[in-house]
């Protein structure tokens, strides 16, 4: 049995208040931090640690606190990424309810870091109970003495607060986060130049996901040695993977990077739910290529799942068991981005809801000759094309679905009726 490190505290009583955080060895990292390192030695440990950011990207974390300019003289700021809107994905969600600290802690460490004196939470507005424990775990910090003023007697000052955002999928996007937090539209902005360089009121910005940041404390802790033994050699760390669907148990599992599919599907998850064989595999959130059962064992990493035509994404596993209509799911799933697009660019604005609506009308017995032709050069028209990720977003869980399903989607429209109905 893997040892939990992010979820270490999670099923202890009174997990998110200050003093049982302390009493489990909180803050002692961050202690570290301001007293035996500079921020340079910080930079180096992480990026020796291997740390890969968690929100789905799996750009390496240190390289990213790297790009951030070192004068003295220039505002800084670090925004961390609590919009958790990808579906299947509810990691943060539980960090942030049942450990906030952990999240505040990497927080300042990181903005130590980077020589920043003002940080932000975006959170997804509709978690309530993050949003007052994570206000009420900040209070508590500020009276302790880990936020505000000349922290622990270290020179360094650090401001924090929490920014609740209106439930938009787009502003879980670095950029249309930025953009929402300056009190704009949630749109994505031009790339580069990247938050790094220009970020939060044009201001050079640290944008990181809740998970990420919450790695942070335990490599200050026990080195970066330690953490990149951990998973395997590009893809180090632990990492919680969400699994929904058709299995006995869902839930939040911390394991390596690295476990097998299958391990964490039937060994954790208690496998498929009544039994039933296994008909896809979402492995890592709504936005990413479906997997077979053939495709099982499948080591859950960065690497390994881009070899299998796939994506890690946000580690949300989500299994689909026989008996479940794909062109529904794919149906349910362009409904979803159609919804979210924030409009901005045609590719996406247009295609995502003409995906929507064409497969409305099959899943209703309305299908015709061409419709699979149809919505394949969708997919060539949107991916690549749009202003943002998200228009690949949509596509590559539509793609994937007509590649592994195709036969489904012929017999929707040549017996006018879902078969699995």
């Amino acid at each position: 049995m893997f040892e939990r490190i992010l979820l270490r505290n999670v099923d202890t009583i009174g997990s998110e208040k200050i003093d049982v955080y302390l009493a489990s060895g909180g803050y002692q990292a961050l202690r570290r931090a301001l007293t035996e390192c500079k921020p340079a030695d910080l930079i180096e440990m992480v990026q020796k640690s291997g740390l890969r950011g968690r929100g789905g990207a799996g750009f390496p974390a240190g390289v990213k606190w790297g790009f951030m300019p070192k004068s003295p003289d220039v505002t800084k700021y670090v925004c961390i990424n609590a919009d958790e809107g990808e579906p299947g994905t509810f990691k943060d969600r539980e960090l942030m309810e049942k450990d906030p600290h952990q999240v505040i802690e990497g927080t300042i460490i990181a903005s130590y870091a980077v020589d920043a004196h003002r940080a932000f939470v975006y959170i997804r507005g509709e978690f309530f109970t993050s949003v007052k424990r994570l206000i009420k775990a900040i209070a508590d910090a500020y009276e302790r003495g880990f936020l505000g003023k000349d922290i622990l007697g270290s020179g360094f000052d650090l401001d924090l607060s929490v920014h609740r955002g209106a439930g938009a999928y787009i502003c879980g996007e670095e950029t249309a986060l930025l953009e929402s937090l300056e009190g704009k539209r949630g749109e994505p902005r031009k790339k580069p130049p990247y938050p790094a360089q220009v970020g939060l009121f044009r201001q050079p910005t640290l944008v990181h996901n809740v998970e990420t940041l919450c790695n942070v404390p335990h490599i200050v802790n026990r080195g970066a040695e330690w953490y990149a033994n951990i998973g395997t050699p590009k893809s180090t760390g632990p990492k919680i993977f969400c699994v929904s669907g058709h299995v006995n148990r869902p839930g939040n599992y911390e394991l390596p990077l690295g476990t097998p599919l299958r391990e964490i599907i039937h060994d954790y998850a208690g496998g498929p739910k009544n039994g039933k064989p296994i008909k896809a595999i979402i492995p890592g959130g709504s936005s990413t290529p479906m997997l077979t059962p053939a495709q099982i064992d499948t080591p859950m990493d960065f690497e390994s799942l881009i070899a299998a035509g796939s994506m890690l994404g946000t580690g949300a596993i989500i299994v689909i068991g026989e008996g479940t209509c794909m062109v529904d799911v794919a149906r349910r799933t362009a409904r979803f981005f159609a919804h979210e697009s924030c409009g901005y660019c045609t590719p996406c604005r247009v295609g995502t809801h003409h995906m929507r609506d064409i497969l409305q009308r099959i899943e209703e017995g309305g299908g015709e000759a061409g419709d699979i032709e149809l919505l394949e050069k969708l997919c060539d028209g949107m991916q690549g094309r749009t202003f943002c990720p998200l228009g690949d977003a949509a596509v590559a869980p539509m793609r994937s679905s007509l590649q592994l399903f195709r036969t489904e989607y012929e017999q929707h429209i040549l017996e006018k009726k879902c078969p699995a109905a």
